[in-house]
């Protein structure tokens, strides 16, 4: 759905996008993060045309993006970073407008039902000059969702947005995953890239540094994954064959209570779980304990650039 290929924009001489490699699979929910200055208005700024790349290539629904091009922008919903209103319009009035630029079929009906999803079912009739800012950025993700597009391109969808507006716009992304919708977010909020997305590419100084699982991301960064197991019973004579286990970095054991410390290169967790089955117990209960994703984001350093990139693939083929 997305793919760019030595993607780069320099503003005086200084790379601010450098050789960027992103591939956005149809129906991910893919979060794009990184620090503030890294990269990631300007890289959604060119994938949506806004700005040409100094070099490099981009991929857009099945084809490459040609200057001017209209025709995939039609099938793509943003919510932009910035909202620009017009603010003695009322919000009917505003979605009511951009329905008939795209020729949205039963208008109405879809405008309701989207309003209602967002809270703002009770305010359409007020100007949008009397929207407060979260009203409004609610309002933008109704407009990017009424022509019904393939592709959603999100630049931190919920600023400004409190727990329950940011809930809403949660369950409407979720729910258009769900419809089979590719969506692309770029967000602050890493608690909320962390419950939804499936996939995150980490930008740092203009270079990708990670695309991977979360899973993956986390365990590069981590030293070790941490179990805390409950067996069927005592695990009394699980140690020697645990000292044994390559992947097993250091255990212990109290009564039926198996702590575990794994390394990192590949989740071990279903060979620990088949080898102890095999060894005849029973894991009645398994909690992984990882880093969260906000813990990774922060370890985001020059210093830890190498355990991210371990392993890495380096430009990806066009589709």
């Amino acid at each position: 759905m997305i793919q760019t290929v030595d993607l780069t924009k320099s503003f005086n001489g200084t790379k601010a996008v450098d050789s960027l490699n992103l591939k956005v699979e149809e129906g991910d929910i893919y979060g794009f993060l990184g620090p503030n200055g890294a990269g990631k208005t300007t890289t959604i700024m060119m994938i949506l045309g806004l700005i040409p790349p100094t070099q490099g290539k981009i991929y857009l629904l099945g084809q490459e993006l040609k200057p001017n091009q209209v025709e995939p922008k039609r099938r793509i919903g943003v919510v932009a970073e910035s909202q620009y209103f017009y603010k003695e319009m009322t919000a009917r009035e505003y979605l009511q407008f951009f329905s008939e630029l795209y020729q949205v079929a039963n208008a109405e009906k879809k405008i309701n039902t989207l309003m209602e999803a967002v809270g703002l079912e009770k305010d359409q009739n007020k100007t949008l000059g009397a929207y407060s800012k979260g009203m409004q950025q609610k309002l933008a993700f109704v407009r990017a969702l009424l022509h019904d597009p393939e592709l959603l391109i999100l630049d931190e969808p919920v600023a400004n947005l409190d727990p329950t507006s940011i809930k809403q716009i949660r369950d409407l992304i979720e729910e258009q995953n769900r419809l089979g919708k590719t969506i692309f977010v770029s967000s602050h909020l890493l608690s909320e890239v962390e419950r939804l997305c499936h996939k995150v590419g980490i930008i740092h100084q203009g270079k990708l540094l990670a695309e991977d699982t979360m899973d993956n991301i986390k365990r590069k960064l981590s030293d070790s994954i941490h179990l805390e197991i409950e067996l069927d019973r005592e695990a009394a004579g699980l140690e020697s064959w645990l000292q044994g286990l390559d992947f097993v970095q250091n255990f212990s054991i109290n009564q039926n209570q198996l702590t575990v410390n794994l390394k990192t290169d590949r989740d071990y967790r279903s060979d620990l779980s088949r080898a102890i089955y095999e060894k005849g117990w029973l894991i009645l209960a398994m909690q992984a304990k990882e880093m969260s994703l906000e813990e990774a984001f922060l370890t985001i350093t020059q210093h830890n650039i190498s355990l991210l990139t371990q392993g890495e693939a380096g430009n990806h083929e066009a589709k």
